[in-house]
């Protein structure tokens, strides 16, 4: 029997439309824009079946030198059995070097990503639906330009890696909106358009209560909109998401390759993610 050969090259913007179709393929919401804007500020690797047929796609978003996400991981479901999971995370490993690693793992990936050495640190909730009428909260405004720098920082302080370019191109294609107090801001939060509808994330506060204040004022401003909102465990925003219309329909297990130091009280945190590809 003739065996088919597979080869790993480079993602380019050529493999993007045959990548939208295995997510859909997966299951996976993300449109065309939703693609582009993971590859712009990734690299990556595509399996190509008789240099023709994608089936297979990897993405590696580095954040500076020290931290970068793996995403995408996706094998065409006639595949599936052949160990090219493997091979394209070991191209992945490749192109992240000696950086931490992230990634959010499906139950069929667990296992391969456990044996490449990453360790669960939480579980991803996905919460989504269509938003009811919510008062708009009196602490929230949309950001300035001048912000951008601050969210850049505390976004850096809570996730532990320097995120401009993620955080420029979300600035392109979404909004931002913070918590100004005396002048300074305190939190912040983004939305913009993805998958289904829209995603708000990530969200960075100081606590749980600026993090719904600033949740709250994207619903408010889209009433019967479709969001998401991609949180973890151990914000405690779980409940709260549920019980203002974004009900839990799934979620993954977020993983690292190594320990990273616990965070300072005095230091903001993430209650939200970009999404789950991008942390």
């Amino acid at each position: 029997m003739q065996t088919s050969q597979i080869d790993l090259v480079d993602f380019g913007a050529e493999h993007l439309e045959a990548a939208v179709n295995l997510s859909r393929q997966a299951g996976w919401p993300h449109r065309p824009e939703d693609w582009q804007m993971a590859l712009a500020v990734s690299s990556g690797v595509v399996a190509v079946e008789d240099e023709s047929r994608v089936v297979g796609t990897a993405l590696v978003t580095s954040y500076g030198k020290d931290c970068a996400t793996i995403n995408m991981v996706i094998v065409d479901e006639a595949m599936r059995g052949r160990g090219l999971g493997r091979k394209l995370m070991d191209a992945a490993l490749v192109i992240a070097g000696n950086r931490q690693l992230r990634l959010v793992a499906t139950s069929d990936g667990l296992p391969l990503y456990q044996k490449l050495g990453f360790r669960e640190i939480d579980s991803v909730l996905q919460h989504q639906g269509h938003v009811p009428i919510v008062a708009a909260p009196n602490d929230v405004e949309p950001a300035l330009e001048a912000d951008f720098d601050t969210i850049a920082a505390l976004d850096r302080a809570a996730f532990g890696a320097d995120r401009h370019d993620l955080l420029d191109y979300i600035g392109k294609v979404g909004r931002f909106a913070v918590i100004r107090r005396a002048g300074q801001v305190h939190g912040f939060a983004a939305l913009r358009a993805f998958g289904r509808g829209e995603v708000i994330g990530p969200v960075v506060a100081a606590n749980s209560d600026d993090a719904r204040t600033l949740i709250s004022f994207f619903m408010a401003s889209r009433p019967g909109a479709f969001l998401r909102v991609d949180t973890t465990a151990d914000t405690g925003i779980s409940p709260w998401l549920a019980a203002h219309g974004l009900a839990h329909v799934g979620g993954g297990v977020a993983m690292r390759t190594a320990s990273v130091e616990a965070a300072t009280l005095s230091e903001p945190k993430t209650f939200a993610l970009a999404n789950q590809a991008l942390g």
